[in-house]
């Protein structure tokens, strides 16, 4: 099922009503989409960017176009919470305190359900992408200009590793049962991290694939969605790769899995695609 919703979709998340929530990253708003493929829209200030479901039942979004991050409940009533000028929030995750953490320049922020923000500096230039909780409890983020990959804990406490390959741009990242697992946009692979062990690069068949966003598969490894080359990939745990193609000129870049069990993908050229094993 392919459902057209417009405005750029970008990413989504499943709510905690059953349906999908969608940023449109073009057209400032979020959309709500059903398993069945009703939508709804709401207003939603400038370029929401990345969406998550809230320890709160709620859905957290940055706004990286108006240095916010906004919040909008199952029933649609929204609540902005502003960062410093620049800030342009991208990533965002819930965390295993209870608070959402969130990617800006040049740091991560971490917000409580009741509006609170704390920020931990990075490196300048790194531009911090996306962030996702690891196996570990601790918070893992992607840095995209610094060919590496950033660790958090919930006290504060940092440490970056630099990934293999010079100038592969790390962007999604995700976590399974037992690794973390992240894209490399510029140098069409996949890095896997495991405890201690050295990270484990994959190369996909097509280098100028552009692997963009990454989530844990329903029950054995990831999906990756492949901007450059209009496809989704699978890939075990044991690194077999399986691709589906998408029609010409879809940009795939977010995905979720829905309370349907079906994976939904946010193709920028405006529509959200449900598919199903």
């Amino acid at each position: 099922m392919q459902v057209s919703v417009g405005g750029g979709p970008y990413a989504l998340a499943a709510g905690s009503d059953g349906a999908l929530w969608v940023t449109l990253v073009h057209g400032g708003a979020i959309a709500r989409v059903t398993v069945d493929g009703d939508v709804e829209t709401f207003d939603a200030g400038e370029r929401p960017s990345i969406i998550a479901a809230g320890p709160d039942g709620a859905l957290w979004f940055t706004r990286s176009g108006d240095d916010r991050i906004g919040r909008i409940t199952t029933a649609g009533e929204q609540s902005e919470f502003a960062l410093a000028e620049g800030s342009a929030p991208f990533g965002i995750t819930a965390g295993p305190d209870g608070a959402l953490w969130f990617t800006a320049t040049d740091r991560v922020g971490r917000i409580t359900v009741g509006g609170e923000i704390a920020e931990f500096a990075l490196p300048p230039g790194s531009f911090p992408a996306m962030i996702t909780t690891g196996p570990d409890g601790a918070l893992w983020f992607t840095l995209n200009q610094a060919h590496a990959i950033g660790r958090i804990d919930v006290r504060g406490a940092l440490t970056i590793r630099d990934v293999p390959t010079r100038g592969s741009g790390p962007v999604g990242i995700a976590a399974t049962h037992d690794a973390l697992w992240f894209t490399e946009v510029l140098a069409g692979r996949i890095g896997r991290i495991a405890d201690e062990a050295p990270i484990q690069e994959l190369a996909l068949d097509d280098p100028e694939s552009k692997p963009h966003a990454i989530i844990a598969a329903q029950s054995d490894g990831v999906w990756v969605s492949l901007w450059g080359a209009d496809q989704i990939a699978h890939i075990s745990d044991e690194g077999e790769i399986a691709t589906l193609d998408l029609p010409p000129g879809s940009e795939p870049h977010g995905m979720a899995i829905g309370s349907d069990g079906a994976l939904w993908v946010a193709l920028e050229a405006g529509s959200v695609i449900r598919i199903t094993s």
